[in-house]
């Protein structure tokens, strides 16, 4: 499972770095219009913050501090700072998922997200949908409102 998780996080936290990268203007990254009120940039940051503390600190004892309101209210970090965090990201979740005991997946994560306890196997599942979920709102963004 650690492999799988491993290639799914890499694949799509990279096609997330590619989504920024096909920005035509960088500034349209950070671009909101009518019911749209998550900018790309903001999704991104999000995204960072959401991975680096549920898999980075919580499994891997990173010491990350997540700071969830500033990951809705920060705006026009560049997009080549987007990309290094991206990529710093990457081996963080990596480097968790590899320390990480492959029997304690079936073990209860030490944290009630979702009102009741879950298995760390059931949580990375979800935090792979919320990553793509995320992802495909992205590639929408982009191709709406980068023209």
């Amino acid at each position: 499972m650690k492999d799988t998780l491993i290639n799914l996080f890499d694949r799509d936290l990279n096609k997330l770095k590619n989504e920024l990268i096909l920005y035509k203007k960088e500034e349209n990254i950070w671009k909101v219009s009518g019911d749209i009120l998550n900018s790309a940039g903001t999704l991104t940051i999000h995204l960072i913050g959401n991975l680096n503390h549920y898999i980075g600190a919580v499994m891997g004892n990173s010491g990350y501090i997540r700071d969830r309101n500033a990951e809705f209210s920060i705006l026009n970090v560049p997009r080549d700072s987007m990309v290094q965090q991206l990529d710093a990201t990457i081996q963080e979740v990596s480097n968790a998922i590899l320390l990480f005991s492959e029997d304690k997946f079936d073990s209860n994560y030490p944290h009630v997200v979702f009102d009741e306890p879950m298995t760390y196997e059931y949580f990375m599942f979800h935090l792979v949908s919320h990553l793509n979920y995320h992802l495909g709102q992205v590639n929408y963004h982009r191709r709406l409102l980068d023209n």
